[in-house]
């Protein structure tokens, strides 16, 4: 019977228990290392060969366009943005309708409620990193107003607050 020993250290682990620990977190760490979204494809390009040979015609290089490109931003699909519309008004179905009209230009809504508490406009609310699909879902839904998530809101996704200026 195995027993564990307690000390001013805290619990004792067996040998096998912690080498079982560390070699997960490093098989997790060459997992995250060797997916890398950020690296290209097929890692270091290859440096064309040349000639040491001097030609007989002339040639001009052009300058390269990636040297000065932008990096590409990934642009989200809508489908894939998770949405929650919410009515803070008297109108009943509000919410649900909305809901509708955003879940008919792509969205994937995932819930319609009311909302208690106090909003001074509608407003799409949204996490930093779906601040691009907050602003496309505020157009498709006539909604202008944009402002960063808050307490109690879900920061997976982007909420819609409705109040009484909303047509």
């Amino acid at each position: 019977m195995s027993r564990r020993v307690r000390d001013e250290r805290g619990v004792v682990l067996p040998t096998r228990l912690l080498v079982l620990c560390i070699s997960a977190v490093a098989v997790a760490g060459l997992v995250f290392v060797a997916n890398d979204p950020d690296q290209t494809p097929g890692g270091d390009t290859a440096v064309p060969a040349t000639s040491s040979q001097p030609s007989a015609t002339p040639t001009t290089t052009a300058p390269t366009a990636t040297a000065s490109a932008k990096p590409k931003v990934k642009r989200i699909k809508r489908s894939e943005v998770l949405v929650e519309v919410f009515n803070n008004t008297r109108t009943k179905g509000l919410a649900g309708g909305v809901a509708e009209k955003a879940k008919a230009a792509g969205w994937n809504v995932v819930g319609s409620d009311n909302w208690y508490g106090t909003i001074d406009g509608t407003s799409v609310y949204y996490p930093p990193k779906l601040k691009e699909a907050a602003r496309e879902l505020g157009k498709d839904l006539g909604i202008k107003k944009l402002r960063p998530a808050e307490d109690p809101m879900r920061f997976d996704r982007v909420t819609v607050i409705l109040t009484d200026d909303y047509r």
